[in-house]
């Protein structure tokens, strides 16, 4: 499991120093991750933990936002550590804090404490090494009422299937099919497995169900910069699309999907 971490973290390590610049460019991920902030609001908590912080920008937003909270996070990767610990400091949050770990380091960073949130963006979970083990793990670090905000990438993207078949791009038009998927990037490789919808909710089966969502479904996905760009003014259209088929069973052919779970309060 070292080596299998390992290589996730080198993979991030070489993410974490431009990120947020490239990020601060794509307008379809900053419009996605603006609803997932949404759907955290929804709820009342005091105590969150987010899985995958990354450089930090939604630890800083929810420490800005909701100064009475106790924001702490934890990452695999010691890049996007030092550069969410810069974005902490020159806030000046004193009620966010950054740690270093995987998701079978919980116990050990947060002896006996537990969250009230638990939220992960952009689909950190899919990176872990047993997604049915960290479930049981998230569990035990989730207050009996407690929330779960997840988002996964999917491995039923239908819509980009089918983009890269048209391109003939067939090994990547069915490369999260596989069992390892290897991430967005294709020069690195990333160990990471895409999950199914069914998939998730088997592995969170003890939390109970409360809202699912797809994103991306017949909007093209972030990394399609040049089809985006070429849709720019068709976008808030094909947004509210999307809203539109989240009502429907084709909501689980987005690239992107988000589960809201919720511990059950009668558990101690």
């Amino acid at each position: 499991m070292k080596d299998y971490y390992d290589q996730v973290e080198t993979y991030y390590d070489g993410d974490a120093t431009d990120f947020d610049v490239r990020y601060r460019k794509n307008q379809v991920l900053q419009r996605i991750r603006q609803d997932f902030r949404e759907e955290v609001k929804r709820h009342h908590f005091s105590r969150m933990l987010e899985i995958g912080y990354g450089t930090g920008l939604d630890m800083v937003h929810f420490g800005k936002t909701h100064p009475e909270v106790q924001v702490t996070g934890i990452d695999i990767s010691g890049g996007m550590q030092a550069e969410a610990s810069k974005k902490i400091e020159k806030e000046g949050l004193r009620n966010v804090s950054a740690e270093k770990g995987s998701v079978e380091d919980i116990r050990d960073l947060f002896p006996g404490e537990q969250f009230d949130m638990v939220y992960v963006f952009f689909g950190a979970l899919n990176t872990v090494d047993d997604l049915q083990k960290a479930a049981g793990l998230i569990w035990d670090a989730t207050v009996p009422g407690g929330t779960l905000v997840l988002s996964f990438v999917n491995k039923h993207y239908v819509a980009g299937m089918l983009l890269e078949m048209i391109k003939f791009r067939f090994r990547a038009a069915f490369s999260r099919l596989r069992p390892v998927w290897g991430g967005y990037s294709p020069s690195q490789f990333l160990p990471s497995r895409c999950y199914s919808p069914k998939e998730v909710v088997q592995a969170f089966d003890d939390f109970r169900l409360l809202r699912k969502k797809g994103y991306s479904i017949t909007h093209p996905a972030w990394y399609y910069h040049g089809l985006n760009r070429l849709l720019h003014r068709a976008s808030p259209l094909m947004w509210k699309t999307d809203k539109l088929i989240n009502k429907t069973a084709l909501w689980r052919f987005g690239e992107y999907t988000l589960f809201i779970f919720q511990k059950p309060d009668n558990i101690r």
